[in-house]
């Protein structure tokens, strides 16, 4: 069994019961439950948010037996996934992990759903100044491969 990995979730409240709540717009993997292992991308996520600033702390445990799909790095299988969650298409993973595409990283990604820029200029564009994570809890049974560990107000 692999040793669990600390992950961070970053909010208006102290999430101790993580939720898969579909409602709102649609993100980079689709509806779930988003976190992160840098402490500080989630502390940007809690800064985001109207009112309290927290962010709760998870053990997640990999498990064998969930469906999941890993993006190591930006590619052209990620940029295809993210442009097909944004849309609204639903996968059947249990979870999916990889480099989130920001406010200006969406702003190229639409850009070249669009046909404005080509997919090579999309990837000129997008190259990051700094690493980013997210892993995003997609079925209920995905939600028990994680604990609540901890919180902490901003």
């Amino acid at each position: 069994m692999a040793d669990s990995i600390t992950i961070y979730h970053g909010s208006n409240v102290i999430v101790n019961n993580p939720q898969i709540i579909v409602s709102g717009f649609y993100k980079d993997f689709g509806f779930g439950f988003y976190c992160t292992n840098i402490e500080r991308q989630a502390k940007k996520w809690a800064l985001s948010k109207h009112g309290n600033s927290y962010v709760s702390i998870f053990d997640y445990q990999p498990a064998e037996d969930l469906k999941i799909l890993s993006f190591p790095v930006m590619t052209d299988e990620w940029l295809d996934f993210v442009i097909a969650c944004r849309r609204g298409i639903k996968h059947d993973y249990d979870i999916v992990e990889g480099p989130m595409a920001d406010d200006q990283i969406w702003d190229y990604v639409e850009d070249f759903m669009e046909g404005k820029i080509t997919r090579e200029a999309f990837w000129v564009l997008a190259k990051f100044k700094y690493p980013t994570h997210q892993i995003v809890f997609c079925t209920q049974k995905s939600l028990e491969s994680i604990s609540f560990k901890d919180s902490f107000s901003l």
